[in-house]
């Protein structure tokens, strides 16, 4: 329905999207854009996984600190293509961006498998961190907006949780393409990498059946559009218009502009910009340095030979995906606020724990294992609700764009650093050097905890406009 004023409109389409029960289309959603979780997963994991076959390779032969470092150039191009892509996908709408940024995964995995030296691994490696930056930005947003108020938070932990899912099969392909009793060490670890891109393949099919976002077709003045996609969604659930009228939203649709975008987050809502900042820096750091250099903690203090790596990273990801799986419905229930500081003190105190205990030499691989399981467990949910809060914390309008930017504020603060130095620490021989690097991760994942149980936002079970309004609402 519109208003006789031409650049005025209202409707009913966010109160509609969540009155809707569980159906096979919010399955549909989840399975063809949460791919993105498992894809980004499968990439870490390969490279984690095949850190030594990367070293010993006649062609590479790279070092601790060249495997560090490409892991830190992944993370810089995941920066650039979330900033970039986020922007287009406010601007261009959710679903343009979808074929894109897969589109680009796709191409640069592929091409890192055909890597001649190191640059030319690190170029590849960089792209393929665009793609997926890009895809965070783009679904993180399409996904908010689709599913229902108060299946929202679970939902996002467990999709985000299934990064681990990618990175189980990571490490399996992995432990069979580096069988050197199956296929020659070389060609084993650029194999690994087509796996990426045979997944990829099978969700280009996927997504021609997912719809444009309404919200957003609502936001720039579609919306024909926004209620012919909402009568669809209804149609495929056997949904039917209540008898009485639903909340409705009157807006006035405005170009986004970047002044816009610093009003919002540094006036309007400054605290919810250092809350979110704080999240995602300190998991990123957390994350980004210990998983990236899992595999060559293992192999050099532990003697792990490289075609056992994916055996030892199978309960760590079994821990990680757990985590937000068993402990997400808590976050729509308990709240966000406790569970978000609860999960991060958490793992800042476990990780902590765990440091003391390698720095005394008491661990083998497999309790060295054990313990990143449990640390990960509590980490993996903290880590989730990172981009749940930079995803639903702001007003619609620059939602893509709001992820991409803590996305790659956070990962620039905290992530791009993390894999360079621990290559560094690692290399070095020392256990204590090491030790007061875990130290370190760990007091970031506190202060974030005090910093979110001080300020967080109690988003759990409300609509997206109630959390922030929209910049376009017409209160007139």
């Amino acid at each position: 329905m519109s208003n006789p004023q031409a650049d005025i409109v209202i409707t009913d389409v966010p109160a509609r999207l969540d009155r809707l029960c569980w159906g096979r289309f919010h399955s549909l959603v989840v399975v063809a854009l949460g791919i993105t979780w498992i894809l980004d997963g499968l990439e870490v994991t390969v490279t984690g996984s095949i850190a030594g076959a990367l070293k010993s390779s006649p062609v590479l032969h790279l070092t601790d600190e060249q495997v560090g470092l490409a892991a830190s150039c992944y993370l810089i191009g995941a920066v650039t293509g979330a900033f970039g892509f986020g922007w287009l996908t406010d601007k261009l709408g959710r679903k343009k961006l979808f074929n894109i940024t897969l589109g680009l995964y796709l191409t640069a995995t592929a091409l890192t498998a055909f890597s001649w030296n190191f640059w030319a691994f690190v170029l590849f490696r960089a792209l393929t961190g665009a793609g997926i930056g890009g895809e965070y930005a783009a679904i993180n947003s399409a996904i908010q907006e689709l599913i229902p108020a108060r299946y929202r938070g679970h939902t996002d932990l467990v999709i985000n949780g299934s990064f681990w899912i990618g990175a189980a099969l990571g490490a399996l392909g992995a432990v069979v393409l580096l069988d050197s009793h199956w296929l020659p060490a070389e060609l084993g670890w650029r194999l690994a990498f087509g796996l990426g891109a045979a997944l990829g393949l099978v969700i280009l099919l996927l997504r021609r059946y997912i719809p444009e976002s309404p919200r957003w077709l609502m936001l720039h003045g579609r919306l024909d559009e926004a209620e012919r996609v909402m009568a669809g969604i209804e149609a495929r659930l056997g949904v039917t218009l209540p008898d009485e009228p639903l909340p409705t939203l009157r807006l006035r649709p405005r170009e986004l502009r970047l002044p816009d975008v610093a009003r919002t987050l540094f006036r309007d809502y400054p605290q919810r910009t250092l809350v979110t900042l704080v999240l995602m820096a300190c998991q990123a750091f957390f994350y980004n340095a210990i998983f990236f250099t899992y595999a060559l903690v293992l192999s050099r203090f532990y003697g792990i030979a490289d075609d056992r790596m994916g055996w030892f990273l199978l309960p760590f990801a079994a821990g990680n995906f757990l985590g937000p799986l068993l402990l997400g419905r808590w976050f729509d229930t308990i709240g966000r606020r406790p569970m978000i500081a609860i999960t991060y003190a958490m793992s800042g105190l476990l990780l902590g724990l765990t440091a003391w205990l390698f720095g005394q030499g008491v661990l083998s691989a497999q309790t060295q294992t054990l313990a990143w399981s449990v640390v990960f467990f509590f980490a993996s949910a903290a880590a989730s609700s990172a981009y749940l809060t930079a995803s639903e914390s702001f007003p619609l309008e620059l939602r893509a764009l709001a992820i991409a930017l803590f996305y790659a504020l956070g990962t620039a603060i905290g992530g791009v650093i993390g894999p360079w130095l621990f290559g560094v620490l690692i290399g070095s021989g020392q256990r204590i050097a090491i030790v007061w690097g875990y130290l370190g991760g760990a007091a970031l994942m506190l202060i974030a905890a005090l910093v979110v149980w001080l300020w967080g936002v109690a988003a759990e079970r409300r609509a997206l406009e109630d959390i922030a309004a929209p910049l376009s609402l017409d209160e007139s």
